[in-house]
């Protein structure tokens, strides 16, 4: 079962590896890294990860998950020869997934089109400008195509679809062997629980950090 994680220039880490290191504890998976050129892809944390194998070398994936960026989400939301593969991979996959601002580039691809889908919550409308019907929820399942709210959301996800394809016992496990026990100091992860201080003060700096499509 080929797994392939697209990435792409700008890409948020967590929102590759977080699954990643879920999904390749499932039994005949096979994770890959992929980009459109193989080669270091460079993140929006300035940390780059190789991908070794090019777009045109994996047309066929069983699963696809696509990460998040701060801000070059919006670039590969426009760049065909991405979209176009995720077009064509999404005819082939059993599950194509997405984290974070990822949801965006499926919605540009059009493989949202009368679906329900998450995404951070600072882009929501940027989603719902797709025609989206956009759930403020941290895992949004719709049938082949499984969405995840902002970065730390890509764990959710994959968990969840390890339990779709092999059952709660497995998914269980694989939690306790990562040790994936959320008991954050603060309680302040969502929009929903944040305070409207907080609020202002992250879309400030996503701004400042680049994210020119945060709306105020």
């Amino acid at each position: 079962m080929q797994i392939a994680f697209l990435l792409y220039p700008g890409f948020t880490p967590l929102d590759a590896m977080g699954p990643y290191q879920v999904l390749a504890a499932v039994p005949g998976a096979a994770p890959v890294f992929v980009a459109e050129t193989a080669g270091p892809v460079l993140s929006d944390s300035g940390c780059s990860v190789v991908a070794p194998l090019s777009l045109a070398e994996v047309p066929r994936p069983d699963i696809v998950v696509v990460p998040g960026s701060l801000a070059s989400f919006t670039a590969m939301m426009r760049h065909s020869p991405v979209l176009s593969w995720l077009r064509e991979a999404s005819t082939h996959t059993s599950y194509i997934t997405s984290v974070c601002t990822g949801s965006l580039l499926l919605g540009a691809a059009g493989l949202l089109s009368g679906r329900k889908a998450t995404t951070h919550w600072a882009a929501r409308a940027l989603l719902a400008d797709l025609g989206v019907t956009v759930v403020p929820d941290r895992v949004v399942d719709d049938g082949p195509v499984i969405t995840a709210a902002g970065v730390s959301a890509g764990i959710d996800m994959a968990l969840h679809l390890v339990e779709r394809l092999h059952g709660r016992d497995l998914a269980s496990a694989v939690q306790l062997a990562i040790e994936y026990d959320p008991a954050p100091p603060l309680d302040s992860g969502s929009a929903e629980k944040a305070s409207p201080e907080t609020t202002r003060t992250v879309l400030a700096g996503l701004a400042a950090a680049g994210a020119d499509w945060v709306r105020g």
